[in-house]
């Protein structure tokens, strides 16, 4: 049963507001707040254009439902609604955040957008992660383009989104931060999404869920390097000396713990193992003799130090002597933060602290309470060492290390084997579900014969992460299928080019190449036919420039086996 909602005017005052019978709490199409027990029949928002200013804290699992009321005024004044502990708030077509005023998700609420197709980018952010923001049928994408703060746990979910006419159910999408791919599934933009953060996708029931899921820390047992000697992560206390290595310098120095935080990850198993959350095992002497001096367990965005510069871990993973420790399904991690962001030694190796991108907030803190604000740090102008990511430097690293199997006790041996394939399985499948072959095939270039009235198309081919196939120094692990160039749709009487894959503002499904006459799918592509094949059936015939090698995946390899 929902509690109550805590409404606070502009002018100070405050009332409580309790649910009906069924634990809801709606605001009318007056502006009013309406329940079942109230001394009076509703309690207005603040004026009579339905408007609301102050702040608003929606909790305690209650249930709000908007109709025709703004967040704010236009007029200016402004108005910050908190969306918290299992309550959920939806505001529906008629309802408007005016410009400086805030919607906040966090903390197990969440945020139902429900056909709205209009609204003032920066007025939708989460709070600390565990929020959920719900994007519903015929809400317009732009306004999620602009939902800020998000952390580790936090859940956008797209559920018939609409952007340019695309209707965004499943398949695969992009989010960048300042322009840069942000790992995850293509096509609008979360600026202020903390730089790191990983995103991946889940479809369940015809919904795209994409989840932030980085997390970058040390398990429980990591052994810190202090100036009173090694200690257990768990046990780091703020204001402990944790002994630093000035590698412009080449010294130790001491600095202060200023924050510890701990937190519980559970493993998605399905995803990529990147993604799902499996910590990596750093076997004893995996990188040298002595180093780590025991095995270390850390998470898979987490940084080792090598010459200057920090490389994720998850890019030297090799499956011998670094690998993803799939007996952990779940477990509790660790933040140790410094002054500044540091090259530390953890189990004997160089690694690094904490260095705040903004999810704070998604970890507790046990032992003495240190309250740290300011501006959230970035990787370009507050590391404590540039990272890298660059495969010239990360590949041959990560051979050398690949090496050391015959020096390291108690290597790992892969129990799943790796089978890829070079054969695309190429085909079409049109707005109706038919699934089109190709009738021909001359080298690199296909064709295929639409029917008449074939409005679109989806490209539809294996698709595999480069990451996967070439190496985990490769530092794409975006989903390509095929890299199409010249698209051609050919009558008896003409011949048409179609370059929508080519423009700068893609279909569903396409990711941006360096070529600008190509353009790679995702595995599941739309391309658009505009109105070519009106009354008019004929062939289809496009270039792919390059294709695969693709992983074959356990369903695949059952199928050829049956087939054999």
């Amino acid at each position: 049963m929902a509690e109550s909602i805590i409404f606070k005017p502009i002018n100070g005052s405050q009332s409580v507001i309790e649910p009906d019978s069924n634990g809801v709490i709606s605001i009318n199409e007056s502006g009013n707040i309406t329940g079942t027990q109230y001394v009076a029949p509703g309690i207005p928002v603040s004026d009579a254009n339905a408007s609301t200013t102050g702040t608003i804290s929606i909790t305690n699992n209650a249930v709000v439902t908007a109709t025709s009321w703004n967040v704010g005024e236009a007029s200016g004044s402004t108005a910050t609604v908190t969306v918290s502990d299992g309550a959920s708030l939806t505001l529906d077509n008629s309802d408007k955040i005016a410009t400086g005023s805030t919607v906040v998700v966090g903390n197990g609420g969440t945020l139902l957008l429900d056909g709205v197709s209009s609204n003032v980018p920066g007025q939708i952010q989460f709070s600390g992660g565990n929020g959920t923001i719900e994007v519903g049928a015929g809400t317009n994408l732009t306004i999620i383009q602009y939902i800020t703060n998000i952390s580790v746990n936090d859940t956008i979910v797209l559920d018939g989104t609409v952007a340019d006419g695309v209707t965004y159910k499943d398949g695969v999408y992009t989010l960048t931060d300042n322009g840069q791919p942000i790992q995850g599934t293509a096509s609008f933009q979360l600026p202020a999404a903390n730089e790191g953060s990983t995103f991946t996708v889940t479809n369940v029931d015809g919904k795209t869920y994409l989840n932030a899921t980085t997390v970058v820390c040390f398990l429980a047992g990591s052994m810190i390097r202090t100036s009173e000697g090694d200690v257990a992560v768990e046990d780091i206390q703020i204001g402990d000396q944790v002994v630093t290595f000035d590698w412009k310098n080449n010294k130790d120095i001491t600095r202060p713990v200023v924050w510890v935080g701990k937190a519980h990850a559970v493993v998605r198993a399905g995803l990529p193992d990147d993604e799902a959350g499996y910590p990596v095992r750093i076997l004893k002497d995996a990188i040298a003799d002595g180093v780590p001096y025991k095995d270390m367990l850390i998470t898979a965005e987490h940084c080792l130090f090598f010459d200057g510069k920090f490389v994720p871990v998850r890019m030297l993973v090799n499956g011998v002597s670094i690998f993803y420790d799939k007996s952990i399904l779940s477990y509790d991690y660790y933040h140790v933060e410094t002054a500044q962001h540091s090259v530390i030694t953890a189990d004997g190796m160089l690694t690094e602290s904490y260095l705040d991108t903004g999810n704070r907030a998604s970890f507790r803190q046990e032992g003495k309470v240190a309250t740290l604000r300011g501006a959230v740090r970035n990787w370009t102008k507050d590391a404590g060492a540039p990272l890298c990511v660059d495969r010239a430097f990360v590949e041959p690293l990560f051979y050398k290390l690949e090496a050391r199997e015959n020096s390291v006790t108690g290597c790992h041996v892969p129990v799943e084997q790796t089978v890829m394939v070079t054969d695309s399985n190429l085909h079409l499948v049109t707005q109706a579900g038919a699934i089109i072959r190709p009738v021909r095939q001359d080298g690199q270039r296909y064709s295929f014969m639409l029917p008449a009235h074939t409005q679109s198309v989806r490209i539809v081919s294996r698709a595999s992460r480069p990451a996967d196939v070439i190496g985990p120094f490769v530092d794409d692990r975006r989903q390509m299928g095929v890299a199409v160039a010249d698209v051609h749709f050919i009558t008896a009487k003409n011949l048409h080019t179609i370059t929508a894959h080519l423009q700068a503002e893609k279909p569903e499904g396409w990711h941006d190449t360096d070529w600008t006459d190509c353009a790679w799918t995702n595995g599941n592509a739309v391309l658009p036919m505009g109105d070519f094949t009106k009354g008019k059936m004929g062939l289809l015939s496009m270039t792919i420039r390059a294709a695969g090698p693709y992983l074959l995946h356990e369903a695949d390899q059952k199928a050829q086996v049956f087939s054999a």
